[in-house]
């Protein structure tokens, strides 16, 4: 064990297939983790907004912006009353 701390190369090693995988015995554990973010990502809400809500958001404005610098877009001013 190259750890200095007992208590992780003691968990890490009941792990079982140590001897089989090596260090690809984690990769279960780690995809499963990645899944439970992603889950997360998608489903839970903070404030009124999720994480994808914010990215799709994020990316239109982007790409409105770029639309404008192109020129493709001209910006009017709204009519003030």
């Amino acid at each position: 064990m190259f750890f200095k701390n007992k208590n992780i190369g003691y968990l890490m090693s009941l792990v079982p297939g140590k001897r089989r995988l090596g260090v690809y015995r984690f990769l279960p554990i780690f995809f499963c983790i990645g899944g439970v973010m992603e889950w997360i990502m998608i489903n839970v809400r903070i404030g009124k907004e999720t994480f994808y809500d914010v990215y799709r958001r994020k990316r239109s404005e982007r790409e409105y912006e770029q639309k404008i610098s192109a020129g493709s877009i001209t910006v009017t001013e709204p009519a003030s009353k």
